[in-house]
């Protein structure tokens, strides 16, 4: 019989899969901003605060703060590291306002994860009051970025397109978010990853579900056309969320 304590691995190690293609999703982006050698109308916030939620799991996952947590580490340890290196190709190319924005706003998460771990370590006692307040946190941090979308989904209602809302980025954050979500859900219980990664899963699938009412409904409006010819600017259009 297959015990609960690979299946989790398993499911962990899928899951680490999934986030490290999150992760790497913006590497066209900083591609085109080393051949441009310009960060043009680009803006590092997104990177800097996957920084700090980044930073507080890696912590969260070590063995004396939440134990048996091996798998949440190493994801998100690899999505530090990419930060960093999307972080300091901006900072080359930015202006030198620009830069001094990314030093100023990772210094004060800087010091305010210094804060939280210090608290943490010297005046917490026990791996569960450490892991409800590192816990919390991390929580707090996972769900403004799974809620981030909702600018977009609301675009998508306003103008009835699904231009803006990449298929394949929802259809990622919304297996991302299920396959977290059962990992919590096997032994060890892990409510903190629960919390957040269900309400991730939640969030993409009602991206998904938006997507195929409007997509069908763009297709339904193409078809109802009569014509048979397929205009330029949606041809491109096509040839870009491909």
């Amino acid at each position: 019989m297959v015990s609960a304590a690979l299946v989790r691995t398993v499911i962990g190690i899928i899951g680490n899969v999934i986030s490290f293609g999150l992760f790497f999703s913006p590497a066209p982006t900083f591609y085109r901003i080393i051949k441009k050698k310009s960060v043009e109308e680009f803006k590092p916030d997104p990177y800097i605060a996957t920084v700090l939620n980044c930073a507080f799991w890696v912590f969260y996952g070590l063995p004396f703060v939440h134990p048996h947590s091996f798998l949440v580490v190493t994801i998100n340890g690899v999505g530090l590291v990419f930060e960093f290196v999307y972080l300091t190709i901006f900072y080359i190319y930015a202006t030198n306002k620009g830069r001094r924005k990314v030093l100023l706003l990772l210094g004060l998460e800087a010091l305010f994860f210094a804060a939280v771990a210090l608290i943490t370590l010297l005046v917490l006692h026990g791996t569960h009051k450490r892991s409800l307040v590192v816990g919390v946190l991390c929580d707090i941090f996972n769900i403004m970025m799974y809620v981030s979308p909702l600018t977009i989904m609301a675009k998508v209602i306003k103008t009835k397109s699904v231009e803006y809302m990449p298929f394949w980025l929802s259809l990622t954050n919304f297996l991302n978010g299920v396959c977290w979500t059962i990992y919590a859900l096997i032994h060890p219980f892990d409510i903190y990853v629960l919390v957040s990664n269900g309400i991730g899963a939640l969030s993409g699938l009602i991206q998904l579900i938006l997507y195929a009412c409007y997509c069908s409904c763009n297709n339904g409006e193409k078809n109802g056309d009569g014509n048979d010819t397929v205009s330029t600017t949606v041809a491109n259009k096509n040839i870009e969320l491909v």
